[in-house]
Order: C-alpha cells, then sequence, then structure tokens
C-alpha cells in the first residue's frame, strides 16, 4: 500500500475484472485528504475488486471548484472523450474528490462522459455502489450537494476569520506598497523577522503586519501628498520622481497609476484596509461599496498627517465630476461647434470633456457616440465592421488549415500570439512544428483612385513574424468572399501590404477558389518548408526584391 501510487506498466498484474485508472486529488482541506491516503484506499478497493491500476490522475493543492485549474482532471476527461484510454474503470477516492463543483450538473457531466465511453466511474471509500441505481443515484447526487455547500460554508468561514484578523491590524496578503514592510509576529505579537519578496509565513500562530520603511522611502511619501496638494498631477509628481532618480518598488519607472495608489492607500494614515474587493468560491472578482470595507484603525505608524492625507482625498474627490450620457452627449456637441472637428487627442486634451475610454465605456465606440452628435470622420471605419462581420469565418479558416497540418502533413500545430499587434487574436495565428507562422487575414477590396486606376486589395502585417499571410479576399465593397489568397511576410514590412490583379503571380501572391485547395496547398507549402529547412520560399524571396523596385501600379507593394 505504501507504493500504491507507482504504476509499473511492465508488470502488471492480471486482473480478471478489468483495467482501471485512478484520480486523485488534494486540497487544503485535511490531511486524511492526502495522495498517499487516497491512493491506499484506491489500491485496496482495486484488490477487493480485481481491478489492476494502469494509470494515475493527479491534481496536488488543486481547489475542486473549478476544471479549469486542474490539469489532472482535464487530461483524464479528453483521454476519455477522444478514445485514448486503456482502462474501463475509473477509481476515485470520495464524491468531493471528483469535485466540489457548485452546480452538481458540472460534476455529473463529467461522469456521463466517462460513462458515455464505457468507463465507469468508482467511489472506493462511498458506502454505496455506482451502479446507476435508483438509490446510489439519490445518495449521490445529495453527497455532490453536501461537498457544495461544504465549500460554501467553509468560504464564509474564512472570510468571516479574515474580517476579524484585519480588525486586528494584520496584513491578510496582496502587494505591498512603496515604504512600507511586512514583519512576523508570534502570538504575542513580538517581531521575529522582516519578510522579504516572496517570503510567506508557515506556523498558524504566526500573523504579519505592516511597518514604515526607512528614513528616505518615507521622506518621499510624505513629499509626494504635500507635492500633490499643488501640483494636483500624479503625472507631473511621477516625472519629478523620475528626474530625481528616486527608486520605486521592484525597481521600476514611477508612473500616474504609481503615484495614484500610494496618494489613497490609507496604511500611510495608518489603518489596514481588507475586503476592498473579494472573489468568492472561485466567480469573478468585484468591487465591494465603501460600507462592506474592513478597517484595523492604527494598525501601523503613520507616515503622514491626517490633515494633509485629508486634504488629498477631497482634491481627488472633487475633481470627479459623475455626468449622465446626455450631458456628456452635449458637452461632445458644444466641442464639436467650438472645434470644428472631433478626435481622441481633441477629447482627451479639452477641460469639462470626459476622455475617450469614457465614451467607448458608455457608448460602445467613439464612432458611434460621433454619430449621435451629428460628426462624421474624414476617415473612413468601414473595415472595422467588416472585420467583426468576417471573424468567425477566418476563425473556421484557421481551424480548417490546423486540421489539414495535422492530418495530411503530421506536423505539430497550436495556436500563437503577435506580439505588437492589437488585432490579432491567438486563434488567427498558427505556430506549425518549431517556428514555421501562419496569420490569418481579411484582405480587404478598395476601389480605384487617382493613384490606383484598378481596386486593389489591402493586407494589414504589422509586427508579424515571418511567415506566411493566409487572408479571405473580399469582393467588392467587402460584402461577399471572392476567393483566398496567400501570401509570403515580408521582412520589416511595417503597415500594409497593397497587391492588385495584374502581375499577381510574379509577386508571391497565390489564389485559391475554396478553403479546401487552400488548406492542401498551405500543408504542401509548410511540408516543404519543413524538409528544405528553408526560412521561406523562393516566391517569398523573389517578392521582396520586386517590392524594393516595382511602383505604384505593380502588382504586390509594401508600404
Amino acid at each position: 500500500m505504501v507504493n500504491a501510487l507507482v504504476v509499473r506498466e511492465t508488470h502488471l498484474p492480471q486482473s480478471p475484472n478489468g483495467r482501471a485508472a485512478q484520480y486523485v486529488r488534494m486540497s487544503t482541506d485535511y490531511q486524511r485528504y492526502s495522495i498517499q491516503n487516497q491512493a491506499a484506499v484506491i489500491a485496496a478497493y482495486a484488490h477487493a475488486h480485481g481491478l489492476s491500476i494502469v494509470k494515475t490522475y493527479a491534481d496536488h493543492g488543486e481547489s475542486g471548484l473549478k476544471i479549469k485549474n486542474r490539469p489532472g482532471l482535464a487530461k483524464l476527461i479528453d483521454d476519455v472523450s477522444s478514445g485514448r484510454t486503456g482502462f474501463d474503470h475509473i477509481l476515485v477516492y470520495d464524491i468531493s474528490r471528483w469535485g466540489r463543483f457548485q452546480d452538481v450538473d458540472e460534476a455529473a457531466h463529467y461522469e456521463f462522459i466517462c460513462k458515455q465511453a464505457g468507463i465507469k466511474v468508482s467511489y472506493c471509500a462511498e458506502q454505496f455502489d455506482n451502479d446507476g441505481s435508483m438509490l446510489s443515484n439519490i445518495v449521490k447526487n445529495l453527497k455532490r450537494v453536501m461537498a457544495a455547500e461544504y465549500s460554501r460554508e467553509l468560504s464564509q468561514k474564512v472570510h468571516a476569520g479574515s474580517c476579524r484578523f484585519a480588525r486586528m491590524g494584520f496584513n491578510l496578503g496582496g502587494q505591498t506598497m512603496f515604504g512600507l514592510q511586512r514583519v512576523l509576529v508570534d502570538e504575542r505579537l513580538q517581531q521575529k523577522k522582516v519578510l522579504l519578496r516572496g517570503d510567506r509565513k508557515y506556523l498558524m500562530t504566526d500573523h504579519v503586519r505592516l511597518k514604515p520603511g526607512d528614513v528616505s522611502d518615507r521622506a518621499t511619501i510624505a513629499w509626494v501628498f504635500r507635492r500633490f496638494v499643488q501640483l494636483r498631477s500624479e503625472t507631473a509628481i511621477a516625472r519629478e520622481l523620475n528626474a530625481r532618480a528616486v527608486p520605486a518598488a521592484n525597481g521600476r519607472v514611477w508612473n500616474r497609476g504609481m503615484v495614484g495608489r500610494i496618494l489613497r492607500n490609507e496604511n500611510y494614515l495608518g489603518n489596514i484596509v481588507y475586503n476592498r474587493r473579494s472573489r468568492k468560491l472561485g466567480g469573478i472578482s468585484v468591487y465591494n461599496p465603501p460600507e462592506e470595507w474592513v478597517r484595523g484603525e492604527a494598525a501601523l505608524e503613520p507616515t503622514v498627517e491626517r490633515d494633509l492625507f485629508q486634504r488629498v482625498q477631497k482634491i481627488i474627490a472633487e475633481r470627479r465630476v459623475d455626468l449622465s450620457e446626455e450631458e456628456m452627449l452635449l458637452r461632445l456637441r458644444q466641442t464639436l461647434k467650438k472645434k470644428g472637428s472631433l478626435s481622441p487627442s481633441i477629447i482627451n486634451s479639452t477641460v469639462g470633456l470626459p476622455c475617450c475610454k469614457t465614451y467607448m465605456d458608455h457608448f460602445g465606440t467613439l464612432r458611434r457616440a460621433y454619430e449621435l452628435v451629428g460628426f462624421t470622420p474624414s476617415r473612413r471605419c468601414d473595415y472595422l465592421d467588416v472585420r467583426r462581420t468576417w471573424s468567425d469565418r477566418l476563425l473556421k479558416l484557421s481551424s480548417r488549415v490546423s486540421e489539414q497540418l495535422k492530418t495530411r502533413a503530421a506536423m505539430s500545430v497550436r495556436f500563437g500570439e503577435v506580439k505588437g499587434h492589437v488585432y490579432t487574436a491567438p486563434e488567427h495565428h498558427l505556430v506549425v512544428g518549431p517556428k514555421c507562422h501562419l496569420v490569418f487575414r481579411i484582405a480587404f477590396w478598395t476601389g480605384a483612385s487617382r493613384r490606383a486606376c484598378s481596386p486593389f486589395w489591402t493586407v494589414s502585417c504589422r509586427h508579424l513574424p515571418e511567415g506566411w499571410i493566409i487572408a479571405i479576399r473580399l469582393g467588392e465593397h467587402n460584402t461577399s468572399i471572392l476567393d483566398y489568397v496567400v501570401l509570403p511576410i515580408v521582412a520589416n514590412a511595417s503597415l500594409t501590404i497593397r497587391f492588385q490583379e495584374q502581375g499577381r503571380l510574379d509577386h508571391g501572391v497565390l489564389y485559391f477558389k475554396t478553403e479546401a485547395g487552400l488548406a492542401r496547398a498551405v500543408a504542401r507549402l509548410v511540408t516543404r518548408r519543413d524538409h528544405t529547412g528553408r526560412s521561406r520560399p523562393q516566391a517569398q524571396s523573389r517578392a521582396r526584391k520586386r517590392s524594393r523596385t516595382c511602383g505604384p501600379g505593380a502588382g504586390l507593394r509594401h508600404r
């Protein structure tokens, strides 16, 4: 039983009743739920029922509330769903080890996936046999409800205890602000040591308190408060701190946000504030109203005077004005009448006008706010609507190419991320093999102009790695799909690629009428690159040479 977790594939016992996998999980509940204890009970159950344990799935120190942070259970469900199993039983210690899901249907769903694949889930420490009978189903669902309720009750108890410790003046975690130190104290509140970054307490009788840092840091904090009363600008204070080479926390450069957090933090007044934000039972993080905050008064020596701190809070509160959406549009309309135009820079620099982000939060986009005040920008932004319209089709294309590469070329494919490009979602960027990049784009139609006597198409290529662009080429006015194209990514291309119908083959632009033909061609292209070891196809090198000499009317042009 000591080595119950050890599975030796070459010395598996012959079992008359089948092969089994065991799933074990340990959170921070009790020692009786340790991995070794669970494995011992499971091994005894397997021996009694004539089962041989051939595989182990484990989650160490993971909560049972959600599956997303449990790689062991996620791998188990994935193997079962894909048929990659060599067992017909799954052995679990009890209902709570399978999960304390707040929705009991979620636990039933994962068990149903196993049952659908012909694999039975057995709970070894429970007093019922999971045989699908009415009694076992009733008891099993009752146990699931009890496991979920245990987590809810434990969450409430932990929160109540944390609030009590906060009122006593103990620090309960979070980032340590500039000019403060964490001090470990024992049950008699005697200082034991100063905790450095990454250190934590290990004894339940120990606690953590805050205390002011060295004299220079305290002087810097007092100067920040006094300077804000004079300048009333966090940005100006951050600029002065950087000019004076004052080191910020963790060696970073001062910015507006760091100064603002100092000015609003009651630690410098001597208070501990807890429950500003909470996240219960693995849910989303929410900001709590001030009346729910928990304060520990006079928990540490104050760094600034109370009068100065309150003056700063008054300045911060008075400069914030809550406006209705009607008032926001009225002020925007007055700015348009005065300036004659609107832009993000005009909005952000106009006194009394909310910033661009505020308008976007209230109206969705700046264009919508512009429409409501009767302003039409000179720059057309129809491509934004087109991008949203064809986003799902682009995702389907990337998935089809990915499957083709996995099956036809037998190559590893993973979703990546193009750094520095705000419009590139991870699902629109495939990394094939070690470093072959495929980026999926929309080729937008643009009508003829003075410079271009015939229509042309544009593809965004900012900050793209070396590889290929796979684009959906849209028809006239970007209302339908014309065909599909493959473009080589030219090194150091800065903004966009423009190409026209004439001369397209001479400049490395490949056209395909169907998604299937495109996927097969990309598979051949990537396979050839993988076999030859070249960083780009010949067409790409030829396109780069010609792009240096071609004029405005050429088939492929980078700008």
